[in-house]
């Protein structure tokens, strides 16, 4: 059967995926086994792969390594460092949906046992200048899509940011087509997910989303131009930029400072400082800086964060691999400052490839005396030299053209390099260009011969961009803002440098010769990422694209290096102190010299004379297959020798095993009799104790606690309890206890008050609701009359009734409710009472009538109404301590009139007032006085004076006559 097409691509696939595995597993043995530091150089033109391979490299370490908790943390973190990294340095081009626009190198750190511990990653050149500018059919970073894409609507309008692309300037040349092989939204979630694994917390990573909102924002100030000066044109942009709420804080400056330097530029020149406005293109271009600033910067701020997340828990030295993925060789319709660098740092690579391979393997052979027959390669030295040679070099030029004085330019550029390279064959100026080149190029370009072909540059923008000038008034205004990030990242110390800043050239090409140095430190793995075709389609090979590739990488080359040369060579001390165990005569040690015993080695193992080479300090094995059965022999006699070790080192435990045990048995015997006698007594010692603690706990075991009588004293306890469980009284009134001992005095006393609380609890639960209100009368009675009537004890015993009137008048109270009782009102208490004339003091039989609004007092026989009280009337009801029946009812002075207050005698007074305050709910309106204190007075007042007597006074009658008054009051 014949396979299909997504099957064969699956295949190839599958394919590729093993043998990146098995280089990295190569690499990952060495550096275990033989402690042998490595790096993986991943290389190849933009879209072949790189990305995609360096994550695969990644993944086999994470899965080589150990499984423990520490390790599976940091396996998250070097795992999870890729997606946040490809968010923010990663965008679509023509030529790859993700391509890196930064280059990467990775250092990861293994302890002995060969797991991660850590790493450290050093980045090089973002493309900042994608952040303002993305050629059409391309797109700017990825995390500006996939905020605005998956971010929930809150966080969004906490950022003041929509979802609309065509919102944003520095989106709208971009690529919008939805069709490319990126999901935003997804890709949003992994990122926030892997940067809760590296360890930003919530509000890191909320400074950080608000730095990316405020760049958008930034594109969209725009600015118009008047007499020369620019003014902003959208104000709220800079506001939403400079806003700091209590929700969230964007960067958090003065807005009117932020508008000032975008607007203005200040000068410091032999101490005058001169400010002056700016056009309308220079304040582009100065938000443009900005914005291009903030985000490398944040870029910068988060690999540091990385590495501090990334970095080991330990100081010790570890042995590092480290893994290179940088921006591929790239040649677009026009390409300009960053693909300059881009192909320098291939050039470069090429350069470090060629020396470590091609050129060093070479001259080790003839170094080594090995008979070679020189292979031909073309070396980039020169192209490499072309662009950085000191004072010569295109590098040098642009520096000197960038710092000098007078009025630079990119042509002005340009035209320095015609002059000082035209000589140089592989450098190309419009001039100097055949007619057919000629017709392309522009005369603001220039060509270069790289080795992976010709790429001609137009030098727009080289020193703007080599300069990386951001106005001192901008870095002044970061320096000010409330967000942490931007705080930390525009340092207020690089305002007080006078020194000037290298430029970015002059960086990018430190940091290529500090990386250079690193990688030449390690044994180099390469894998060569190759692209099939020009677009982005899988399965389909362009012969003319992949031959292209295969020739400027020196592949071939390399593979007739690697056919005609050796497979493995190793010093001869290293492959003696490896394999001596393969030969007896190597085995233990060999005394002689290590060429000899290498010799010794290869020739019981047989080798064929054109297997392997004899050099002056190496030996030279030609076939894999050699070695690989060398080492297998090696891995076999392992366990031979494994076995050897083993049965004398368990011999010589056991001897010592024994020796030891003997020693340990005579000096087991006399601390055991020793131990015996001993604890044989402290038994004895600690009986006696015992004995004496219970005697004296039993003689005192009724005073005072202490630690000898508290047993007693516990089981004394313990039995009042008992006791008392079962000796209970049953009833309430049964006031006998059973005795208790003298340590339980305070809690029998407890215990009687709440048993009687408990059966009063119990009684009061049992009560009818009738005798409950008798109850509470009684109560309220108590309160009212104890201890300050005489009369109250007897009223103590029998239940109050509601009626006290006699059998001839009830039928009258009947047809009294019936006939004279308001809507709503009800009598609640009737009685037959004495009232006293104001006169005389005449007795006169009355009813009283207490309703639930009014006090009735009736003509006893008739029932006629003599006084009608409203409640609220009843100002105090007035009584003597004495056990007499006399109530003296005190009502306001505009009811007194002619009549004063009332004097009554009632049976049941005690009856009668509680009910009287039952309904009012004034306790505090009755009172009790001393009889023996009261008085009569007889006094002649003015009528002026009558209002005051009647409200301060028990006024007993009043009697006018001949303009004054007559007045009996009663003092007590």
């Amino acid at each position: 059967m014949f396979a299909t097409e997504t099957e064969r691509n699956t295949d190839e696939r599958a394919h590729r995926i093993v043998i990146l595995f098995a280089l990295t597993d190569i690499a990952y043995r060495s550096l275990i086994e033989e402690n042998r530091e490595q790096c993986i150089l991943i290389s190849g033109e933009s879209g072949s792969g790189k990305t995609e391979a360096s994550k695969k490299v990644l993944q086999f370490i994470a899965e080589a390594a150990g499984n423990n908790d520490r390790v599976v943390t940091v396996k998250n973190k070097l795992l999870k460092s890729n997606p946040v990294l490809e968010a923010f340095g990663n965008a679509k081009t023509n030529r790859n949906d993700n391509s890196s626009r930064f280059g990467k190198y990775m250092d990861i750190e293994f302890q002995f046992t060969g797991e991660p511990v850590g790493g450290n990653i050093l980045n090089y050149l973002l493309e900042k200048s994608r952040v303002v500018h993305q050629f059409t059919g391309e797109r700017n970073f990825h995390i500006f899509y996939q905020l605005l894409a998956g971010a929930d609507d809150a966080s969004l309008s906490k950022l003041h940011l929509k979802r609309n692309l065509d919102t944003y300037f520095y989106l709208t040349n971009a690529d919008k087509d939805n069709a490319i092989s990126v999901n935003d939204k997804q890709d949003f979630l992994e990122v926030k997910e892997a940067l809760n694994t590296i360890g930003l917390t919530e509000q890191e990573q909320e400074n950080l989303f608000a730095i990316v909102a405020s760049v958008l924002h930034m594109g969209n100030v725009g600015f118009i131009e008047d007499e020369g000066k620019s003014e902003v044109l959208k104000p709220e942009c800079v506001e939403a930029i400079s806003k700091a709420s209590d929700l969230l804080t964007l960067l958090g400056c003065d807005y009117r400072q932020l508008s000032e330097a975008f607007t203005h530029r200040t000068i410091e020149a032999h101490g005058d400082v001169v400010t002056t406005p700016l056009n309308r293109e220079l304040a582009i271009y100065a938000r443009d800086a900005l914005a291009k600033a903030v985000y490398d910067r944040l870029f910068t701020w988060l690999v540091r964060r990385l590495n501090d997340s990334l970095k080991p828990q330990t100081a010790r030295k570890n042995a590092v691999m480290g893994i290179l993925d940088i921006y591929g060789f790239e040649i677009f319709e026009r390409n300009g400052f960053e693909q300059f660098c881009i192909n320098f740092c291939n050039e470069k690579l090429q350069q470090l490839f060629i020396e470590l391979t091609l050129k060093s393997e070479q001259e080790e052979y003839l170094r080594e005396g090995i008979e070679w027959e020189p292979v031909e390669y073309f070396n980039n030295k020169v192209i490499c030299d072309l662009i950085e040679e000191k004072h010569k070099g295109i590098i040098s030029l642009l520096d000197e053209e960038c710092l000098r004085p007078g009025d630079a330019t990119d042509l002005t550029f340009l035209e320095k390099i015609n002059e000082k390279l035209t000589y140089h064959q592989h450098y190309i100026s419009h001039r100097k260009a055949d007619i057919k080149t000629q017709k392309i190029m522009g005369r603001d370009e220039f060509q270069l011969l790289h080795y992976a072909g010709n790429v001609t540059y137009n030098v727009k923008g080289f020193l703007d961009k080599n300069n990386d000038l951001l106005f001192r008034d901008l870095r002044e205004a970061m320096t000010k803002t409330k967000n942490s990030i931007t705080q930390e990242i525009f340092p207020v110390s690089e305002l007080n440098s006078k020194k000037r800043p290298e430029t970015a050239i002059t960086q990018f090409r430190d940091s290529l010769n500090n990386l250079m140095s690193i990688l030449m430190d390690k044994e180099p793995s390469y894998i060569r990422c190759i692209k099939p075709n020009d677009f982005k389609m899988a399965g389909q090979f362009d012969d003319k694209i992949v031959t292209h590739q295969v020739k400027y990488l020196g592949l071939m080359e390399n593979l007739r290096v690697r056919r005609a040369g050796f497979a493995y060579r190793r010093p001869y001390e290293l492959f003696l102190n490896r394999y001596k165990c393969l030969s007896p005569v190597t085995w233990p040690n060999f005394r002689g010299p290590a060429k000899e015993g290498v010799q010794a080695i290869v020739s019981h193992l047989g080798y064929d004379k054109d297997e392997y080479r004899m050099g002056k300090t190496k030996i030279f094995i030609r076939f894999p297959k050699t070695l690989f059965t060398t080492e297998d022999a090696f891995q076999a006699k392992k366990h031979d020798i494994a076995a050897i070790i083993q049965s004398h080192w368990k011999g010589l435990m056991q001897r010592r095993r024994y020796k030891k045990m003997k020693e340990s048995a005579v000096i087991i015997q006399k601390w055991i009799r020793r131990f015996l006698a001993q604890r044989l007594a402290e038994k004895r010692r600690k009986a006696a104790i015992v004995i004496r603690r219970f005697i004296n706990g039993f003689i005192t075991r009724n005073g005072p606690e202490t630690e000898e009588n508290r047993a007693f004293m516990e089981l004394a306890k313990a039995q009042y309890l008992l006791r008392l469980s079962r000796s209970l009284p049953q009833k309430l009134l049964d006031n006998s206890w059973p005795p208790y001992p003298h340590v339980c005095k305070e809690a029998s006393y407890h215990l009687q008050r709440m048993h009687k609380r408990w059966q009063a609890r119990n009684y009061r639960k049992a009560l009818a609701p009738e005798k409950k209100i008798q109850f509470e009368l009684k109560i309220l009675a108590e309160s009212l009359f104890k201890d300050k009537k005489k009369s109250y004890e007897k009223s103590v015993g029998p239940f109050f009734i509601d009626d006290r009137l006699n059998e001839e008048q009830k039928p009258m109270r009947q047809s009294f409710e019936v006939n004279n009782l308001q809507s709503g009102e009800k009598i609640l208490y009737a009685s037959s009472v004495i009232k006293y004339d104001r006169h005389g003091y005449k007795p006169r039989e009355r009813a009283l009538l207490l309703t639930n609004k009014r006090v009735y007092l009736l003509e006893g026989k008739t029932f006629k109404i003599k006084h009608n009280l409203p409640l609220e009337y009843v100002l105090e009801l007035v009584l003597t301590t004495e056990s007499d029946n006399l109530l003296l009812l005190r009502i306001p002075p505009d009811m007194k009139k002619d009549k004063g207050d009332l004097i009554l005698e009632v049976d049941h007074i005690i009856e009668a007032v509680t009910k009287i305050v039952d309904i009012t709910k004034k306790p505090q309106n009755v009172k009790v006085i001393d009889a023996s204190q009261l008085v009569i007075y007889h006094i002649i007042i003015k009528p002026a004076s009558v209002a005051y007597l009647a409200n301060s006074l028990v006024v007993l009658s009043l009697t006018a006559e001949d303009g004054e008054i007559e007045v009996r009051i009663l003092v007590g």
